[in-house]
């Protein structure tokens, strides 16, 4: 979710749901020893709980980065062993370190002894021609032997030549019966099912039975947002925090104004919001109003409410309680 789930779309998805686990961009472990780590640290502390993700091989680096998000404040520390993109793999992390489980145990051994919170690891079913169950089994018994809090599985294989990021999230066929079976086999460590999830019953019956612990959803939860809007009720017993796109919408215009006030600029914060009234009357004309207009210098919270007035309002969109 690089470039996608920054501190402003966390912020405007805390407020559909106040228990969702929320992740960050994965955050490299160079950017966070050599680079402007306020930078990439900060967040709201509405946006709790909260989780960093990190990207790297070094066990000495990845400890010293695990320790400053403890000290930052976050809730776990989760390294990703899955992101298959070129860059990636050129800085020997994400996806390609999934051929390597002794160096990813390595890693996790040193996070654990550098922090008291969470460390949990995000990877694929397999890569390329390491693809086969037993080659799952044998990475998910190192990093549990190292001590990992949990392991979140992206339940499709990924290719590291030959397909682009993109078309890894969607061409290799997606094997939840591994994950389950994985979870059957690894009874003692919280395990977390990712990868083709869109609707909310579909997690109400994954985490059914204790089939597994979790499920994570990445980029239909951001173009769809208003998925998210009913997970405190299904999921938690919770009472949700808004019952309608526009009580949402209401509810980050006082951050949107904050942030004006400091300086950023409109279309940083209304990017993440256009799938806000998906299905709605007049959802067009939101995301047409906003894509052409929020860029403009200058541009305040005047468009985001011309945009929020041509959707047609409609009655409480959230199952009753």
């Amino acid at each position: 979710m690089m470039d996608w789930t920054d501190s402003h779309y966390r912020s405007f998805a805390r407020l559909l749901s106040r228990h969702t686990l929320l992740y960050t961009e994965m955050v490299t472990t160079g950017a966070l020893v050599h680079g402007d780590r306020a930078r990439f640290l900060h967040f709201d502390p509405a946006e709790h709980p909260l989780a960093l993700q990190l990207g790297g091989s070094d066990p000495a680096d990845l400890a010293r980065c695990a320790q400053m998000g403890a000290d930052w404040g976050y809730d776990e520390i989760n390294l990703n062993v899955g992101c298959p993109s070129d860059r990636v793999q050129n800085g020997r992390f994400g996806a390609c370190l999934m051929a390597e489980p002794a160096l990813v145990a390595d890693c996790v051994a040193a996070m654990k002894a550098a922090v008291t919170i969470p460390v949990t690891v995000k990877s694929r079913i397999g890569i390329d021609d390491r693809d086969s169950y037993e080659d799952l089994v044998a990475f998910t018994q190192a990093v549990a032997a190292a001590g990992c809090d949990a392991l979140i599985v992206h339940a499709r294989k990924a290719w590291l030549q030959g397909l682009s990021p993109r078309e890894n999230r969607e061409v290799p066929p997606l094997r939840w019966d591994w994950v389950l079976a994985l979870k059957r086999d690894f009874p003692a460590l919280p395990m977390v099912l990712n990868g083709g999830v869109t609707r909310l019953d579909q997690v109400e019956e994954l985490l059914s039975e204790q089939q597994i612990d979790g499920v994570m959803i990445g980029r239909e939860a951001y173009q769809n947002p208003w998925l998210l809007a009913d997970v405190d009720r299904c999921l938690f017993g919770a009472e949700n925090p808004v019952t309608t796109p526009q009580q949402a919408l209401d509810a980050y215009i006082p951050y949107v104004e904050r942030q004006l006030a400091d300086g950023v600029p409109l279309a940083s914060m209304t990017r993440h919001l256009l799938g806000l009234f998906h299905g709605c009357p007049g959802a067009k004309a939101w995301r047409r109003t906003l894509s052409e207009q929020a860029h403009r210098p200058g541009a305040g919270i005047e468009v985001l409410k011309a945009a929020a007035a041509q959707v047609r309002p409609r009655e409480a969109l959230l199952a009753d309680a």
